[in-house]
């Protein structure tokens, strides 16, 4: 007869506990906050980005649309290109080596 109160009592908090969590879990998240991309200089034919999900994308499909003016760097002018590029899609510079450029986006969950 006990037995019944107690299991119902478990089950309401229980489910309580469920809801409660289930309700605030947007306040949890904190895996990623901010989206990386590496731009990767390899020469015109072989330069890459690197996406945050793994993906990687050949940034010469992007860098035959132009064509480089005499007398300036291949590297700095093709590396420019691809920055302005992803500029467009929200990415802001985050740092960069000689090889490399590091670029940032806010995901829009965090905008909020």
């Amino acid at each position: 007869m006990k037995k019944k109160p107690l299991i119902l009592l478990l089950a309401a908090l229980s489910l309580g506990t469920f809801l409660f969590f289930k309700l605030h879990a947007a306040d949890l998240n904190t895996f990623q906050k901010t989206e990386l991309i590496t731009l990767r200089w390899q020469g015109r034919e072989n330069s890459k980005v690197v996406r945050s999900n793994g993906k990687i994308e050949n940034l010469n499909i992007l860098f035959s649309k132009v064509t480089k003016p005499e007398g300036i760097d291949e590297r700095a002018y093709y590396m420019n290109i691809a920055m302005n590029a992803f500029a467009k899609e929200g990415y802001d510079f985050a740092g960069m080596n000689n090889d490399e450029i590091v670029m940032k986006q806010k995901n829009e969950q965090t905008q909020n």
